[in-house]
């Protein structure tokens, strides 16, 4: 008698909604991507990984926000980008393309669902189905972008400058606490309160308990972009992917 053909596994349906180069994998490689994706839903604030933490995986967020960020000589927070359904981490790729430990802390700064592929099934994903290793360098490429930007506007540009700029990134009503927006400048709370004091004195913002509203984008995007270049587009361009 002849076998009936076995039914392959499905895969979780947020996992191909966020990360469509998953749709139209050979069946060998969707069975095991099944069988061996771990999914984790961990809370607002869990930490992901630390400093120094050896790489677990490839981390693909299905729900909500994952901070990365480093803490610099003086103890202050520094935000280097973060990471939503659809996109990936640059340090994740990085460490497990090149057998490395983390960098930098990883950080839920909402409620996350994830999705996370064990290294050798990255590595053969990569190697064996071109529209996730497309997607993968793609989405690196655009993070090394960002993290260039960001170290330029670090090292040469004023905090009022790059404070305009991460505001114009964020959209006309930001939702955010001073000390949050602080950690994105690797700037200290009481800089960022003080900038934003003056914006407000100039016209340009509205400050309210727990929100910043854009009153003059144009006067703001004029400042960001007086001298060094600006963090802005890239943000922008992710912001516009989510």
């Amino acid at each position: 008698m002849k076998t009936p053909a076995r039914t392959p596994p499905d895969l979780p349906a947020p996992l191909l909604a966020a990360y469509p180069s998953l749709a139209d994998l050979p069946a060998a490689l969707r069975d095991e991507l099944a069988h061996r994706v771990t999914l984790l839903r961990l809370p607002a604030g869990s930490t992901l990984f630390r400093e120094r933490d050896a790489c677990a995986g490839f981390p693909m967020v299905l729900s909500g926000r994952v901070r990365i960020s480093r803490v610099l000589a003086d103890g202050r927070e520094l935000v280097l980008y973060d990471v939503g359904p659809g996109e990936s981490c640059v340090l994740s790729t990085s460490c497990l393309l090149g057998n490395a430990r983390y960098n930098a802390h990883g950080a839920c700064d909402t409620d996350v669902e994830l999705a996370l592929l064990p290294r050798e099934l990255f590595d053969r994903l990569v190697a064996e189905h071109p529209p996730f290793r497309t997607a993968v360098f793609n989405l690196f490429g655009e993070r090394l972008v960002r993290l260039v930007e960001l170290a330029e506007a670090v090292g040469f540009q004023r905090v009022e400058q790059r404070l305009a700029a991460a505001l114009l990134g964020l959209g006309a009503e930001v939702r955010m606490s001073h000390e949050k927006l602080a950690q994105r400048l690797g700037a200290s709370r009481e800089t960022v309160s003080r900038a934003l004091k003056a914006f407000e004195g100039q016209g340009w913002v509205r400050l309210g308990r727990g929100v910043i509203e854009l009153v003059e984008p144009q006067a703001l995007r004029s400042l960001a972009d007086a001298g060094a270049p600006s963090v802005t587009s890239v943000t922008e361009a992710t912001r516009a992917r989510t």
